[in-house]
């Protein structure tokens, strides 16, 4: 059939008097795809009476032949070629596609009209990788062909990540008997290996026994056809083809042609001229041989292959030399004859330049050396069924690649282009993406890896193959972007990643923001403290005379109201995004107003301390003397303030400016308290040490009664302060991440404690409890409490700001009744009521004793 289209184009020519003046003739032969055939041929064609002289210079060497066009495979080209440089001959083909034949310096005298194999493995290789195949195994004949296309696309795998897990050479020169073995060793290996998809860089007849192989042990895979194969009707047209899997390869330019098409339904030869292969074709389809369908055919009779060819009324056809039919047509591809008519009309250009050709004659000499016609070729630019086309420097054409598919036509296979490789840009596209794989029986693509894709946010840790890879996963700080990198990209500055992710992201700070619920309440706490000081404040003003207030002592009460309200305005400073003044002052705030605040409850602890417990009268003056108020509140709050100033100097609380953990999101913006935690610590424990003398002087006069001191309330919430604080001290080390909410959680609960325990009380006495008991049920109780169990005489000096009591055995006993003052010298005055009871008869008398 190519042989046909030649020879259809040259009569094309003719009859359109393209090369006025000038005919073109042609002589064929078969070259039985054997090199030494051809050459032979060769010899043949250039022979003067039946010789071919050898001369030194064949610059004038005017054979009758002036270009051979062929040959259809690389090995035989490449040896035409050779001889053919010596007589600087051009030899034209339409398939031999070697990488090989593109050096000019040892095959000076080849062109040809299609792209070379280089080209051919570079569109493989990215078909590969398109799919995303990476582990295959190739299958190649060992001549020239498809050795070197093998080299080529070895280089061309490796850019692409291609990895071969096998190899397999195929002779060509076997003969049947030779290669059945052989073939079977091949398939075995196919089938043993993991890889699922074969490049196949064989002749077709290898690829058809191969292929028998794999059907018979049903074994299917991904084939990927070299242009030698890729459009083989034979092999298409197998028995059991659609068992071998999914077919894929890349093929040269096609086109249909209908004047061909209709050249075939009408073979006829050229009056004047012979053409054996018509005549044998008519004779193999028309022909009447009934005898060689018979079980024991005779010799003369063709082969089984070509006995399908014969017509199904062949015995109906008187003269089978005049008969035709369709049958070419649509057995074979006509399209696939498509390089073969460029190249006649390629020769056809280069002669009209060279003859010098206008529209009435060719004015150049006929008779003309072949290398003039080589030196035109190389240069002539040409259209063609609307294309144009054009001799690279290698003596190729540059023209792009079809890429098939190898479809279900029934129980046979057919070519559907599903897209393009373009040599130019080195690019696949890819024009039908939706088609059905054999493999998965939908369109989800097959897969051939040595191991499993790794995804983004993982890169390639390669094993003995570059191919073969764990995949691990980018650690915190890296990332990687696009799947099966081989090493994770580093954060840009001011972001980060967490392990395993595929892109990097700013951190989000955290802090107590005012947008946030959390700080809103506390600040709202905080706000309601102090709201809930000053009402008391102005409680304790407005009934400062009666008698729970002069019991609570307001100066030192509203002195502890200030200390509160400055603690509680501390917390305000821990909301909103730290800085060093902000850190700084937060704490100074908290620790001098607390202080403060615990000082007075000191006082007041002491003040019982001293009044209720027995003591000898040179130790009573003694400790006495020791109760200053004023003094003690200033000194142990200027104590405080030297702490909290050496904290400063040495030690001072800034903003954390350690880096977050790698596994973290979020920068953690809060104050760090100091780089020792020394000078808080100290802080700390100054005021946990003044809740614990209170706790400890306010225990001793626990049975005092409520009336006459405030023992159970500073009881009650030095325990509760000492609580909160042992508990918050473990939650702050290790929650530092909330380490700011617990501690301003933490003094708003102890301050609210101070509120509670101190001031609700006398809040509730002035405004809601009855001020009707009396002093004889405030006595009831106390004699209830202290009253002695025996009956000898005794004698008890209870120094206490509100009664003192002198009893014997008899029933007679005085009280006094006392309120403390502080006087201008800052003595502790006790001004005295002094009651007289015997038989149930009172007198009162009041003294004055400092």
């Amino acid at each position: 059939m190519r042989s046909l289209a030649m020879i259809h184009e040259i009569e094309e020519i003719n009859a359109a008097g393209f090369l006025p003046g000038v005919r073109l003739g042609y002589m064929m032969c078969d070259t039985c795809s054997f090199a030494s055939t051809a050459l032979q041929n060769v010899e043949y064609m250039l022979a003067v009476n039946s010789s071919l002289n050898v001369n030194c210079d064949y610059s004038d060497f005017r054979p009758s032949v002036k270009i051979i066009l062929g040959a259809v495979y690389s090995e035989v080209s490449i040896a035409v070629a050779r001889l053919l440089s010596v007589y600087m001959i051009p030899l034209l083909s339409s398939r031999s596609s070697a990488q090989d034949l593109s050096d000019k310096r040892r095959y000076p005298a080849f062109l040809r009209t299609i792209p070379s194999d280089k080209h051919q493995t570079k569109a493989i290789g990215q078909l590969m990788h398109y799919f995303g195949w990476n582990w295959v195994g190739v299958v190649y004949v060992d001549d020239e062909y498809g050795s070197a296309a093998f080299q080529s696309f070895l280089k061309d795998a490796e850019e692409n990540s291609v990895c071969l897990n096998y190899n397999e050479v195929l002779p060509d020169s076997l003969d049947n008997s030779q290669r059945l073995p052989r073939i079977k060793q091949v398939a075995e290996r196919i089938r043993s290996s993991t890889a699922r998809v074969v490049l196949l860089i064989l002749k077709s007849v290898l690829v058809e026994a191969l292929f028998k192989e794999m059907i018979r042990t049903n074994t299917s895979r991904t084939w990927i056809a070299s242009d030698a194969w890729s459009r083989s009707r034979s092999i298409a047209q197998m028995e059991g083809i659609d068992k071998v899997g999914d077919i894929l390869g890349f093929t040269f330019v096609t086109g249909k042609n209908e004047s061909f098409d209709k050249y075939l339904k009408n073979l006829t030869v050229t009056p004047g001229g012979y053409n054996h292969f018509i005549e044998e074709y008519k004779n193999l389809r028309f022909n009447c041989t009934p005898e060689c369908f018979s079980d024991k055919a005779p010799s003369y009779c063709p082969s089984p292959d070509e006995l399908k060819m014969k017509a199904d009324n062949a015995c109906n056809v008187k003269d089978p030399q005049e008969q035709n039919d369709d049958h070419l047509v649509t057995a074979l591809d006509t399209s696939d004859a498509f390089l073969h008519r460029l190249s006649v009309w390629a020769t056809a250009n280069a002669l009209k330049k060279l003859l010098k050709c206008n529209g009435s004659s060719c004015l150049g000499e006929i008779n003309f050396p072949p290398w003039k016609l080589l030196e035109e070729l190389k240069k002539v630019q040409f259209e063609f069924e609307n294309s144009s086309f054009i001799f690279d420097k290698y003596g190729d054409f540059e023209d792009s690649y079809n890429l098939i598919i190898w479809e279900k036509d029934g129980d046979h296979r057919r070519f559907q282009k599903i897209g393009n490789y373009h040599v130019i840009n080195k690019q696949i596209e890819l024009e039908k993406k939706d088609f059905i794989w054999f493999s998965t029986a939908n369109t989800t693509i097959p897969q051939s890896r040595c191991s499993e894709r790794c995804a983004p946010g993982s890169f390639k840790k390669i094993l003995n193959a570059s191919c073969c890879h764990n995949c691990t996963l980018c650690v915190a700080g890296t990332f990687s972007a696009e799947w099966d990198l081989r090493t994770c990209q580093r954060c840009p500055n001011g972001t980060w990643s967490l392990t395993g992710w595929n892109q990097c992201k700013q951190r989000q700070e955290s802090f107590l923001r005012w947008s946030d619920p959390l700080p809103i309440i506390l600040a709202a706490a905080a706000m309601f403290g102090i709201l809930l000081l000053f009402v008391t404040f102005i409680i304790f003003l407005v009934n400062r005379n009666s008698p729970p207030m002069k019991r609570a002592e307001v100066r030192l009460s509203c002195v502890m109201m200030a200390g509160l309200s400055v603690s509680f305005a501390s917390v305000i400073w821990f909301i909103g995004r730290p800085n060093v003044h902000l850190c700084r002052a937060r704490q100074m705030m908290y620790a001098l107003g607390f202080t403060l605040c615990m000082s007075c409850v000191l006082v007041k602890a002491f003040r019982t301390f001293l009044a209720f417990l027995p003591f000898g009268q040179l130790t009573s003056r003694r400790l006495h003397k020791l109760y200053k108020p004023l003094v003690i509140i200033i000194v142990i709050t200027s104590l405080q303030g030297v702490i909290c100033l050496l904290w400063l100097i040495f030690d001072s609380p800034d903003v954390d400016d350690t880096p977050p953990q790698p596994q973290s999101m979020t920068h953690l913006i809060h104050c760090r308290e100091g780089h020792t935690y020394i000078g808080f610590g100290v802080m700390l424990s100054y005021i946990g040490l003044l809740a614990l003398i209170g706790f400890l002087l306010a225990f001793k006069g626990r049975k005092v009664p409520q009336e006459f001191s405030e023992t159970g309330n500073i009881i009650f919430s030095m325990l509760m302060y000492l609580f909160i604080w042992v508990c918050f001290i473990p939650v702050y080390i290790i929650n530092n991440e909330s380490s700011t909410t617990v501690q301003t959680s933490a003094i708003l609960v102890s301050s609210y404690g101070i509120i509670f325990c101190h001031f609700s009380p006398k809040c509730y006495q002035v405004l809601l409890k009855s001020n009707t008991e009396t002093l004889e049920r405030i006595l009831n109780k106390w004699r209830a409490i202290s009253s002695p169990k025996h009956d000898v005489v005794t004698e008890m000096n209870i120094d206490f700001p509100r009664v003192t009591v002198s009893a014997e055995k008899s029933d007679s006993f005085i009280i006094s009744s006392t309120s403390p003052t502080v006087c201008s010298s800052g003595t502790l005055c006790i001004s005295a009521y002094t009651t007289l009871v015997k038989n149930r008869k009172m007198t009162r008398t009041r003294s004055i004793s400092c």
